[in-house]
């Protein structure tokens, strides 16, 4: 491997070592605590977006396999989940967290191997904070009366989860954990681009000893996602995703008793004032919108710079960007891996066309990128109108749209006019500044004078076209609960 150089620096390679991870050739759906062949007999191909290479071929579930997903989650909820203490529950969840955290190194690669996402970010945020969702639930699970004071509680019953491919296992982890903890058995699916640290969590909680059937994962395309959905036999829908799938879930279940929880697509603001600590606020941009090739819901995807301090912002963040190296994510040196599949590339170049036909001004990053792969320049696309695409839809990949404001009311308005309501970022030296976005700033997180910090003690979800109900904390707990 050669060596890559920044401003005069050589970085020699140091790739992490895929040595200890096992991954199967071929993995069919995990259902009732054992690996069952699809009744379809049809299988696709899971591929590393860094290099188009074969990870592993995946079953693809269709109506029949969800059929038997969902009985076999009943059976265990009225045979035994249900039956079983809440400090038994506890004691599961807590030993799936434990197993995860001492094969976390296999995981992390797994990760970044399937998803395209930096081992550094698979390996310090993604895999620790899913074992800290599980720990966090597990202490929860037989206090549910000390968090739902002077309420009878009850569980739902069969939950059907569908998550997306930007965090394949945090994703899996924000919705088994507080299902089980709950009292809830689970049907998972999770995208069909990403499904290998999913099933490797089966492994996981296979090992642990959970009842059969509490935990079902089902791998294949929309129409598996769909049975999942319509399946008159499912309690509770919680899908993670964009929001035109959103909207198709919302009237599927729309006149049946199916409880939702949907966290959709965002298209968040991060806002610069000029009293702000401009390094740290450009280092929370970068964080916050390249970092994760911008396959973050909650992606600060449009920033916002007080007039004053535009030029020297501008200025600041095009050097950092050309620091920034983009190749392969197993490359503890890479700060950008690559784009999950060439369809989403091809979306991004898509809204890059929509730019430069729309005549914006567009600067990225001189840096190369490997020529096999799927992989995008950062980009910053400049002197954008509040109307065009750029700013108002969301493009999910590591393009950066900037505007300027002079008033805290003119910025708030911008803020707010976009169809979502994900998350926000306020960069300013002043408390009252802080206090005065957050009661303003329609949006369901709003960071201050940092971005895309999270803990499972928190909740996270959206506004307007970015979903309802919560996940994480006390809230995340409360959607798989029945309250009177």
């Amino acid at each position: 491997m050669a060596k890559k150089q920044i401003k005069g620096w050589d970085y020699s390679p140091a790739p992490e070592s895929t040595s200890h991870i096992d991954l199967k050739k071929r993995y069919d759906l995990y259902i009732n605590g054992e690996w069952v062949k699809p009744s379809s007999k049809k299988y696709f191909k899971t591929i590393n977006p860094a290099n188009e290479e074969l990870l592993a071929e995946v079953a693809h579930a269709n109506e029949k396999d969800v059929d038997k997903a969902v009985k076999a989650a009943r059976k265990a909820y009225n045979e035994v989940w249900s039956k079983t203490s809440p400090s038994e529950r506890a004691k599961y969840i807590f030993r799936i967290a434990r197993l995860m955290q001492e094969r976390s190194r296999e995981f992390a690669v797994i990760e970044s191997l399937d998803a395209g996402k930096t081992i550094r970010e698979s390996r310090d945020v993604d895999v620790p904070l899913a074992c800290n969702h599980f720990f966090y639930n597990a202490g929860w699970a037989d206090k549910l009366e000390f968090a739902f004071p002077n309420r009878k509680i009850e569980s739902l019953g069969v939950a059907g989860q569908i998550i997306p491919w930007n965090f394949p296992l945090l994703m899996a982890a924000w919705k088994i954990a507080p299902a089980l903890a709950t009292g809830n058995t689970v049907v998972l699916k999770p995208a069909e681009t990403t499904p290998l640290t999913a099933l490797k969590l089966a492994e996981i909680i296979h090992d642990s000893g959970l009842p059969p059937g509490v935990v079902n994962i089902v791998t294949g395309y929309g129409d598996t996602g769909a049975a999942i959905v319509n399946h008159e036999d499912v309690d509770k829908i919680a899908f993670t995703g964009s929001t035109g799938v959103g909207k198709i879930i919302q009237k599927a279940v729309a006149g049946t008793n199916k409880k939702t929880t949907l966290e959709l697509g965002g298209k968040s603001a991060n806002i610069i004032m000029d009293d702000a600590p401009l390094d740290q606020a450009v280092e929370g941009i970068i964080n916050g919108i390249f970092f994760n090739q911008g396959h973050v819901c909650c992606a600060g995807s449009r920033l916002f710079v007080q007039e004053s301090v535009y030029d020297k912002v501008i200025e600041k963040l095009k050097h950092r960007m050309n620091s920034l190296i983009v190749g392969d994510p197993l490359d503890k040196n890479t700060d950008i891996g690559a784009i999950n599949s060439k369809e989403q590339l091809d979306i991004i170049n898509g809204y890059l066309k929509i730019g430069k036909d729309e005549g914006v001004e567009m600067y990225q990053s001189t840096c190369d990128i490997p020529g096999n792969g799927f992989y995008c320049r950062p980009t910053l696309v400049l002197n954008v109108a509040q109307s065009s695409r750029l700013v108002q839809e969301e493009i999910f990949g590591p393009v950066l749209a900037i505007q300027t404001f002079r008033t805290v009311d003119e910025v708030i308005q911008k803020a707010n006019n976009t169809p979502f309501g994900l998350a926000a970022g306020v960069w300013t030296d002043k408390g009252s500044r802080i206090f005065n976005l957050t009661t303003k700033l329609r949006a369901g997180v709003v960071w201050a004078n940092t971005y895309n910090k999270f803990d499972p003690a928190s909740p996270f979800g959206g506004y307007k076209e970015s979903g309802f109900g919560r996940e994480g904390g006390l809230h995340g707990l409360e959607g798989y609960l029945k309250m009177n």
